[in-house]
């Protein structure tokens, strides 16, 4: 059901009705059974899938919390009948019980994912390679169900139970509790991946009607259909046409095809998290934020910790440091020292620990070389920016630049241009053509492409380029605004004739400007994929 749709929209009003007449305490069950209800609408089959995935992590995780209370239950009454050794050998022990739990319901639950999502992307990578040996005849593609959000639900359930077995919180007691901390509606299309102790804070808690709260989460919500109605969807015209005739559009349209696309994601997926954000804070419930105005970070490292920062957070917490404080890798950086010295030695382990991150961020984005691709094309360029750090430093003893207007300007156009070039991976969903695409930036670029004629034949008007520059501007001046506090905060200490005109306009702009009608459609938020 997509968040743009009239279905959802009525979806939305029903559940929110029945939500604040119900009596409190049963608001929770409520908001698992309109979860479900929706999983159910988008596809029947889907609900197998997140309902195994809810049922093993919770009895799991249930079993490894139950042990461990009971063990050290036990230990406290009895550890003065062991000595030191024979202490360490229990505990032991115990710990590889639990460790047995803990692997066999992540091997589980990730299985199913890499079956669902990466079966046939296996079998296409089997078979070119059987080709190469002159084998024509190959494995045959299966057609499998890939269900709605399986990547998101599947990471926020294992972070969940990950977090069990390191003793971080203990087990959710409550199976339908927890299948709601997996299946809770607004989030289950794209995100955020929420922990389990920020979304269960007040996910189960009664709620009242208060309209402040409300308000603030219907001005979350417009502000998102905005951001992809307006902006997202009317580009979203002239990055297919350039994506998809790259015979007329290369050169300085690959260019502005790429610059086109980072504004479409970022409106699109921004608009999808507001919308997620809003649709829960007007139940009282917070969802943690995804985005902090990644296009003002001075470099790669700083944009990803803007963007997608629960992806992220998952990705540093969940793989990055288990990887990087393993035995394995402690016994690789004392060799590597060794042998490389202390100073590079001891560089390796991050840097191998930060590529199988930056694999697997971007295999997850997608069963495709160009994710993979994609993701190593980040860990390239944030290793050597580490890399150049005493170069950076001696060119600031140099130059005094640091904290000006115009190098964070600079700094910020930079890291703008890398990642839009690093997304063309993603816009042409072919590593050779993305590589020949980029390449045509220097070697085809002209002057005499930059007609206006050329941009109207992509599928907009003049007016339609006009609402995106806008459209643009105004999420510039918000995000600017952002930096000093709540944008919706600051409005609300306004008097209320201007309150009004302010969301009753951008209400209006949205229902004028959205792109609708011949020539648009209201398309898929692109993280829904995911």
């Amino acid at each position: 059901m997509l968040f743009t749709s009239y279905g959802f929209i009525g979806f939305l009003i029903i559940v929110f009705a029945i939500y604040y007449l119900l009596p409190g305490r049963f608001q929770w069950q409520f908001l698992l059974l309109a979860s479900y209800v929706f999983y159910f609408i988008a596809d029947p089959r889907y609900l197998i899938f997140i309902a195994i995935t809810s049922a093993t992590t919770f009895l799991a995780a249930k079993k490894i919390s139950d042990k461990k209370k009971s063990f050290d239950v036990w230990f406290k009454e009895h550890k003065k009948e062991y000595e030191k050794e024979e202490r360490k050998s229990l505990k032991a022990k115990e710990h590889a019980a639990e460790k047995k739990i803990f692997l066999a319901c992540l091997l589980f639950n990730l299985g199913i994912l890499a079956v669902t999502k990466y079966t046939n992307f296996t079998i296409a990578n089997i078979n070119s390679l059987l080709s190469t040996f002159g084998r024509a005849d190959g494995i045959s593609f299966v057609q499998l169900i890939i269900p709605m959000g399986i990547s998101f639900y599947t990471f926020q359930s294992m972070g969940y139970l990950i977090d069990v077995f390191n003793g971080k919180h203990e087990a959710q007691d409550n199976l339908f509790k927890f299948a709601l901390f997996v299946s809770f509606f607004p989030q289950l299309v794209q995100g955020p991946i929420s922990r389990y102790s920020d979304l269960s804070a007040t996910l189960y808690e009664e709620h009242r009607f208060d309209w402040r709260t409300v308000s603030f989460g219907l001005e979350r919500i417009l502000w998102g259909f905005f951001k992809k109605l307006v902006i997202a969807d009317r580009i979203l015209v002239a990055v297919k046409a350039i994506i998809e005739d790259t015979n007329t559009y290369n050169g300085f349209y690959a260019f502005a095809g790429a610059m086109f696309y980072a504004l479409e994601l970022y409106a699109d997926f921004t608009g999808g998290i507001d919308i997620t954000i809003g649709v829960a804070e007007t139940m009282g419930i917070k969802v943690t934020e995804n985005f902090i105005r990644p296009y003002f970070s001075k470099n790669i490292k700083e944009y990803w910790n803007r963007w997608h920062i629960t992806m992220g957070t998952w990705f540093t917490d969940y793989i990055f440091y288990p990887i990087s404080a393993s035995q394995f890798m402690m016994k690789l950086s004392k060799k590597s020292r060794a042998k490389l010295g202390n100073n590079l030695g001891k560089r390796v382990p991050v840097y191998l620990s930060s590529f199988i991150v930056w694999f697997t961020t971007g295999i997850w984005h997608g069963a495709s070389w160009n994710f993979i691709v994609w993701g190593l094309g980040n860990f390239v360029v944030i290793m050597i920016s580490q890399e150049l750090e005493p170069f950076y430093r001696w060119f600031h003893s140099k130059v005094h630049v640091a904290g000006t207007f115009g190098w964070r300007l600079f700094q910020v156009v930079r890291t703008t241009l890398i990642m839009s070039s690093l997304r063309m991976f993603d816009c042409y969903r072919d590593v050779p053509l993305t590589f020949k695409m980029f390449g045509s930036i220097f070697s085809k670029s002209s002057l005499s492409q930059l007609k206006i004629d050329a941009f109207i034949e992509m599928g907009l008007t003049e007016c339609d380029y006009l609402v995106v520059f806008i459209g643009m501007l105004v999420l510039v001046a918000v995000s600017l605004v952002q930096r000093t506090g709540s944008v919706r905060g600051k409005i609300a200490t306004l008097k209320a004739p201007v309150r009004f005109v302010i969301w009753y306009g951008l209400f209006m702009v949205t229902l004028i400007f959205g792109a609708y009608g011949i020539g648009y459609s209201a398309s898929q938020f692109i993280y829904n994929q995911f």
